[in-house]
């Protein structure tokens, strides 16, 4: 069997030092906002390259944060992707504002600066690009559009811990982003968890306040806040993958180039990588009009594979309603023929040799 993530052997080569650390933890008995969240917070601020990093519950979270930070709520219009987990789009209505979602590249799945352009509104507050499957948008153009309109850019980061553009970490570009620790992520945890990113001191006191029930100082509460802290367990495990993530992303580029490699000659179309940034691959994502076969052929042989997102955004039922006529040709084409193989730090080149065996028994019948 091939998983689309080995997390067994990852904790394989770890777990002297993760256990070590629970079990310092748990002799301490310092389980909320303790000082291994606090050193985490400043690791990945430094690895990020960005003033301040804060600790939350869950990627979700991070994004609703990040929004209630920037000042963005009931009337306001964020623009986004319709291809992407509904996390996205959730963190936006929970502040009462309206996701607008625009179409993708057909390449990089990711908005695109010219329909970013032509969704602004005079009730645009802000913008949020999906770094979808860990290929980065086109932040350099994304941000000065930002600027030209006077628009809040907040990074959804969930897929893209390590991924850069120029140099720099996404994360580090907007206003505020927001990252996840889902155990499948390039840097995940063993539960839930995010992170918040900011370089806004203002911002970053906000968030900090939100994410502890509206409180700087104990049992003293100026806003309606949330219970929305990054657990000391998780920020153990955190602490020693982030050591390893460079090491981790480097072990997933090249697995997906000797996926994309071995089937140069196949009639698929494997992802691409648009030079604008590093590509991280949290997914290894193509595509099929074959899809179903190819599936099914990889499932008999228990190899692990799944399908981000069949359904877009824009057609799901929570969402018909304000939709409906929205079109969005590109997204929808690519919903229909994605899939994704496994891809992970410890998989082998055999395993991807064996399983671009099975797609081309397939593609090639």
């Amino acid at each position: 069997m091939i998983p689309m993530v080995d997390l067994k052997a990852q904790y394989a080569e770890i777990k002297d030092e993760i256990e070590a650390g629970f079990a310092q933890t748990l002799d301490s008995c310092a389980f909320i906002l303790g000082p291994n969240v606090q050193a985490f917070e400043k690791e990945a601020a430094a690895y990020l390259g960005v003033k301040h990093a804060i600790g939350c519950a869950s990627g979700t979270d991070a994004l609703h944060l990040a929004l209630l930070a920037e000042g963005i709520g009931p009337g306001d219009e964020v623009i986004t992707s319709a291809f992407t987990f509904i996390a996205t789009a959730e963190a936006i209505k929970y502040v009462g504002a309206t996701p607008v979602f625009v179409d993708i590249d057909p390449h990089s799945f990711n908005i695109t600066p010219a329909n970013i352009k032509k969704a602004i509104t005079s009730n645009t507050k802000a913008v949020m690009p999906v770094h979808l499957f860990g290929q980065p948008a086109n932040l350099p153009e994304i941000k000065a559009i930002c600027d030209q309109h006077g628009l809040k850019l907040i990074e959804d980061c969930a897929q893209s811990f390590g991924a850069s553009v120029n140099g720099l970490q996404t994360g580090s570009f907007g206003d505020a982003a927001g990252f996840s620790f889902f155990p499948s992520k390039n840097l995940g945890c063993y539960g839930d968890g995010g992170l918040v990113t900011t370089n806004c001191d203002q911002a970053a006191a906000r968030i900090k306040q939100y994410r502890n029930h509206g409180s700087e100082v104990r049992y003293y509460h100026d806003v309606i806040g949330y219970n929305s802290r990054l657990d000391e367990l998780q920020a153990v495990v955190l602490r020693a993958k982030l050591k390893r993530i460079d090491q981790y992303n480097a072990a997933r580029r090249h697995a997906a180039h000797l996926y994309s490699q071995l089937m140069a000659d196949l009639p698929l179309t494997t992802p691409h990588e648009d030079g604008i940034g590093v590509h991280v691959y949290h997914q290894y994502t193509l595509l099929s009009e074959r899809r179903d076969e190819i599936m099914k052929a990889l499932q008999d042989q228990q190899i692990g594979c799944a399908v981000y997102y069949p359904v877009p955004l824009h057609q799901q039922n929570v969402f018909k309603a304000e939709c409906e006529g929205l079109s969005l040709p590109v997204t929808e084409a690519v919903a229909a023929a994605c899939f994704s193989l496994p891809i992970c730090s410890s998989l082998s080149d055999d395993s991807i040799r064996q399983i671009v065996s099975v797609i081309a028994g397939v593609v090639n019948a």
